[in-house]
């Protein structure tokens, strides 16, 4: 029996404001959209933080038993610089400025984008599609909003009413926002004399002579909005009506809010059921940005060369460190976090490499049979309630303290137990969290660590032999080394 079947999700659903029971549109199958990178540049390190918590959330789906097809879409046209539908396109811009085609632009950054991914081990999505691969999708969803009277065309552009729609519909249901104010804080720019109104924004853009990126459509050459892209391709993979919508906090207004109106512009209802947003990851406490130079991208990150951070950081650690907060709070990166974070990793990857070395016993003693009950179910727990990964690591660091408490033979455990503990661990650290095992097969430092770790049994039996010389002078000689031992109530740990 799938594992869904026994555990009931609470998912925070954004277009409620609150936590509510995730019960997917048809029984054990789930539709999720996650809106994907404009491939005009690097990828962010902050856009990097939310396609790595839907990662996750696709993982636990998974672990679950739903069969889940998940969609994140690469932008490759149509994003201009400026949400009120005035300046260039980003890419065509950047193609302009390096004086080479605009699909070049899209093809190295794309590279670059999963390349980065598969770095911090991210499963790929189910279906991966392109907005110049849907252009026929999107020509077809806006001659239907024209012709249900929620869009009008001028001079070769068209643009969503948002006046006419907001007079049956509510233009800010995700946001919160009320057109009256949106109408009030707007300013008028140059290029939007052909709008109605400044709220309205693009669905079809006419390109000027100079614009590269063009296809014929009834009312132009030109190319779609952005907003229309997701609604095109997430409907067309999903359905009309499909279980959940991921992104960043930044999109919720406008681009998500557009995708709803125009949603139910065409199809007259809903287009999702859970609206999912991930939030800001910032540095050093303050908003990333290029401009004033608080800014790093995932590859200086991973190789250390930056004025920012005083090392590299491996991608398992840096991906442990943005587990550590919840997908939803604001995490701010800082060497001194990042620091602590590869401590934590690597005292969490040391337990997990010792669980193959613990000795067993003919029983579980009740301290240990009874935490891995408990660990066991706040696992899922954690889990449940919003994806709660720092809760799910604070349960994980109960299972180091266990499996130090073995190691110590201060408690016991049998095979099957042990067996089942193992697998426990490694489906979270590893499946769900998406980490990756480092293994001690073939290095030195994982060879210096077995010899370690075998050192101190040795020194356990002479200790439990009362050969107290032997004791010290395996603990001085190591220390000599630089191999630190620390005797605690949950065993004997070291650092190299």
């Amino acid at each position: 029996m799938p594992l869904y079947k026994n555990q009931e999700i609470k998912i925070y659903n954004s277009l409620l404001g609150e936590k509510e029971i995730f019960k997917p549109i048809h029984s054990g199958y789930v539709g999720m959209y996650v809106c994907g990178p404009t491939v005009y540049s690097n990828v962010h390190l902050g856009n990097l933080r939310t396609f790595m918590s839907f990662d996750m959330i696709f993982r636990y789906l998974l672990h679950l038993g739903y069969k889940v097809r998940y969609v994140r879409n690469i932008t490759d046209a149509g994003h201009l610089e400026n949400d009120a539908d005035v300046g260039e396109d980003k890419i065509t811009k950047k193609a302009r400025l390096e004086a080479i085609e605009p699909m070049e632009i899209v093809q190295r950054y794309t590279v670059d984008f999963h390349n980065i991914l598969n770095k911090f081990n991210f499963l790929p999505p189910s279906i991966e599609p392109t907005a110049t691969g849907h252009i026929i999708e999107q020509i077809e969803l806006i001659q239907t909003i024209i012709d249900n009277g929620f869009a009008y065309e001028v001079n070769g552009s068209v643009y969503f009413d948002v006046h006419k729609y907001n007079k049956t519909n509510d233009y800010g249901v995700l946001s919160k926002r009320k057109l009256e104010d949106l109408i009030h804080n707007t300013r008028e720019l140059d290029g939007q004399s052909d709008k109605k109104n400044p709220q309205d924004f693009a669905l079809w853009k006419r390109a000027e002579p100079t614009h590269i990126m063009r296809w014929p459509s009834p009312w132009s050459d030109g190319f779609p909005g952005w907003h229309l892209e997701c609604t095109a391709m997430s409907t067309k993979y999903l359905g009309e009506y499909f279980d959940i919508h991921g992104g960043g906090m930044d999109l919720k207004f406008p681009h998500h809010e557009c995708e709803i109106a125009q949603n139910k512009a065409a199809k007259g209802k809903d287009p999702v059921k859970y609206w999912m947003h991930a939030n800001m990851l910032e540095l050093n406490g303050a908003r990333m940005s290029k401009s004033t130079g608080n800014y790093i991208n995932p590859a200086e990150l991973l190789s250390g060369e930056n004025d920012i951070m005083s090392k590299s950081y491996s991608p398992s650690v840096i991906r442990f460190f943005m587990m550590q907060a919840s997908y939803r709070s604001v995490l701010d990166l800082t060497d001194d976090g990042l620091l602590a974070s590869e401590k934590g990793f690597n005292r969490l990857m040391e337990a997990i490499n010792s669980l193959k070395t613990l000795t067993t016993s003919n029983e579980t003693s009740k301290n240990v049979k009874d935490t891995l009950e408990i660990l066991k179910q706040k696992f899922y727990q954690s889990m449940n309630d919003d994806f709660n990964t720092p809760i799910l690591i604070s349960w994980l660091f109960e299972g180091v303290s266990v499996i130090n408490k073995i190691k110590s033979v201060s408690e016991t455990i049998t095979k099957e137990d042990l067996d089942e503990f193992s697998k426990l661990i490694h489906v979270f650290v590893f499946d769900v969290l998406g980490l990756e095992h480092i293994t001690e097969k073939g290095s030195d430092t994982g060879k210096l660590s077995g010899t370690v770790e075998l050192l101190i049994k040795l020194r356990q039996e002479a200790r439990a032999n009362k050969d107290f010389a032997l004791s010290d002078q395996i603990r001085d000689e190591l220390d000599a080394l630089g191999i630190q031992l620390k005797d605690g109530r949950d065993g004997t740990t070291f650092n190299l």
